[in-house]
Order: structure tokens, then C-alpha cells, then sequence
């Protein structure tokens, strides 16, 4: 199926640019990427910053960041660039092939420029096809594609593409809106919200109109208008 991007917002003054130019590196055998998750050099990694910003990794308050609590949390934190960690998406048959809209739900990533989180709200929507999953899923789906080094663009994508395959839907479309710690705790140093919307499939005008419809309802909140 192709994918569309409807638009990409950034609210304020901040502009996230996920087209960063990096330099080309030249990587030797020691540090190219493995298919799993890495412990051993997480940890030495880990250590290495430790060192960078002129702290003793040896000492008491900081031997267990290094060892054991980066490396854990690290692994946590990337478990969506790794098939075998994603929820089991066990469908039934389909009661509907109307919208069905999830709205709110928390979302937890980190900039593979930066290293450093961005967190919002997703919004998903998909049309059924012949099964449908519990709405549960949904949000384990996109706690998992979360946990990876990526961009908001690309997460919202991967979001919309992955449930599409998932499910089989007719139609998926899929809104983030995040702030991006990169710009709050560095550079503009200034909070923003940033918004990426993605389809894939068939989602007519009406289903769009119900999307924003229940995105709206969410915003103003149990006694909004």
C-alpha cells in the first residue's frame, strides 16, 4: 500500500528539521550495528560519556548508571527496532466497517539526532477490513514503534504503515503531536508542539472529518464544547 503525508505542523518558533546533514563516518568492524540489542557495549558507551563530562565512572553513586542502569534502560528504550519485542496483535472477526478512533494516547520516543526524548499524543484511526484487534493493542503498538531512535515523521509513518499491515485495515491515519526536549533543553531552548499526520489506504472525506471531529472532542477535554 502507498502512504500519503497529509501535513506537518510545527507550532511557535520552533521547526524541527528530521533532514539533518551528518557527516559521513567511516566505521570499523568493532562498531557496526548487530540485530540485537548490544549489553557489552552499552555499557562501555555508557562509561565513555561518564568519562566525557569529566565524572569518575568507579565511584560508588555512579559504578551501577554505567554497569547495570543505562544499559537496562537503553534496551527498554530501543525494544521498537526489534521485531520479536512487539505486541501480539491478535485480531477477531470485524463487528464494524466504520472508523474506529483512539485518541490520547501517550507517547514516548527519542530524536536519533540527539538522543534526547520527545513526548506527546498519538492519534489512530483505521477502517476494518475483515478483522479487527482490542483497542488495548493499539496502544501497546504504538508504545512499542515508540521505543526506537527515530524522527517524528518517520515514527508517525511507521505508525500508520505497521498497523496497516497489522490489521490488513482498509484505511489507517494516524496524528502525533509531541514536544521535542532537542529543542527545549538545547539549541532554541524553547517549548513547542509539533504535529505529523499519515494515511494509508483508503480514508475518505468523512473519515477525516470524524478523525478531527474526535481529535477536537479530546483536546477540550470531558466538558468541552
Amino acid at each position: 500500500m502507498g502512504t500519503e503525508s497529509l501535513y506537518v505542523e510545527s507550532c511557535c518558533l520552533a521547526v524541527m528539521d528530521s533532514r539533518e546533514q551528518e557527516p559521513a563516518h567511516q566505521h570499523d568492524t568493532a562498531t557496526q550495528p548487530t540485530d540485537g540489542f548490544d549489553e557489552e557495549k552499552a555499557r562501555r558507551g555508557a562509561r565513555l560519556l561518564l568519562e566525557a563530562a569529566g565524572r569518575d565512572p568507579d565511584l560508588a553513586g555512579l559504578s551501577d548508571t554505567w554497569s547495570r542502569r543505562v544499559p537496562e534502560m537503553f534496551e527498554t528504550l530501543t525494544e521498537g527496532s526489534r521485531p520479536e519485542s512487539g505486541p501480539v496483535m491478535r485480531t477477531f472477526d470485524a463487528e464494524t466497517d466504520g472508523l474506529i478512533v483512539k485518541t490520547g494516547i501517550p507517547l514516548h520516543s527519542m530524536c536519533e539526532h540527539h538522543m534526547l526524548p520527545f513526548q506527546g499524543v498519538a492519534h489512530v484511526a483505521y477502517r476494518p477490513g475483515e478483522e479487527m484487534v482490542g483497542l488495548s493493542k493499539l496502544i501497546r503498538y504504538v508504545r512499542w514503534q515508540s521505543r526506537q531512535l527515530t524522527t517524528q515523521e518517520t515514527l508517525t509513518r511507521d505508525i500508520a504503515v505497521g498497523l496497516s499491515d497489522e490489521l490488513d485495515a482498509h484505511g489507517v491515519v494516524v496524528e502525533v503531536t509531541a514536544t521535542h526536549m532537542c529543542e527545549v533543553m538545547r539549541g532554541i531552548e524553547t517549548e513547542t508542539e509539533t504535529t505529523t499526520r499519515e494515511h494509508v489506504g483508503t480514508i475518505s472525506e468523512a473519515d477525516r472529518t470524524q478523525f478531527r471531529e474526535s481529535i477536537r472532542r479530546h483536546a477540550a477535554g470531558p466538558n468541552g464544547c
